[in-house]
This record gives structure tokens, C-alpha cells and sequence, in this order.
């Protein structure tokens, strides 16, 4: 089972909705996704690091201790309240349970992108991610 596959079922069963897995998939790509259509964990981990609170949150989802929780309203700086109505609008439920539903789903997704904190190193270290960030923004 891939990542997006593990996220769509665990979605389902948080969200406790009947839609065909793949839609659910294909909802959580759309949000996850970059430009290339790819799941771009490494760039929601650099935008969470370049922001002081979210970045101890993303450094306890990419590290092999305990996740920690994230709220809809960081969720809402990270993607933006436009995508996260679209991402509740294709799961055909309302925004605050399917941002509720993110942020149960979205750690245990990047935990698992990330064993050992390999997705940590792939970015350079919690350093590299600032750096992408800074890079980025100015």
C-alpha cells in the first residue's frame, strides 16, 4: 500500500464516509501535490519550518518520536482556507471535518514518508528546510 493509498483509508475511516478510495486519493493529492502533480511533503515540511510554532510540530512528525497534533488553523496558514474548501468540497463534506480529518491523517502520512527521518534528510536536516524556505520567500 502507498502513502496516498494508507492516507485515503485512513481518511475514510476518521471521516467515517463511504466514497470509492481512489476519490478520496485523489482529494488528498490534489491538496498534497505539487505543480508536477507529485506528493510534495518535502515543501509542506519547508513551509512548516520556516514558521517557529510549526516547525517543532513538522520536526515530531519527521522524527521517530511521538507526532505532535497540529490545529486546523495552522493547516489553514500551511494550504490556505481556498484549497482546504475545495479538499472538503470533492470529499463532499464541510471544511471544518475534512481539515479536522487532515489533521489526524496528515502526521501519521509524513511519519511514514519520513522513517528514521529520511524525508528530514533528503531535505538537508531541519537546516536545509529553513534554507529551501528562506529561498523561496526572499
Amino acid at each position: 500500500m502507498d502513502i496516498m493509498e494508507l492516507g485515503a483509508s485512513m481518511l475514510s475511516e476518521k471521516l467515517g464516509i463511504d466514497l470509492d478510495p481512489s476519490a478520496v486519493g485523489s482529494a488528498l493529492s490534489g491538496l498534497l501535490s505539487n505543480a508536477e502533480g507529485q506528493i510534495d511533503f518535502a515543501g509542506i515540511a519547508s513551509k512548516m519550518a520556516s514558521s517557529g510554532d510549526l516547525g517543532a510540530i513538522v520536526g515530531s512528525w519527521l522524527g521517530d518520536g511521538e507526532n505532535s497534533p497540529i490545529s486546523a488553523e495552522s493547516l489553514s496558514s500551511i494550504f490556505g482556507s481556498d484549497k482546504l474548501a475545495e479538499f472538503a468540497d470533492r470529499l463532499g463534506t464541510d471544511a471544518e471535518t475534512a481539515t479536522s480529518g487532515l489533521a489526524d491523517v496528515l502526521p501519521q502520512m509524513m511519519d511514514k514518508s519520513s522513517s528514521g527521518g529520511s524525508l528530514l534528510d533528503m531535505a538537508g536536516g531541519a537546516g536545509g528546510l529553513l534554507g529551501a524556505a528562506k529561498s523561496l520567500f526572499g
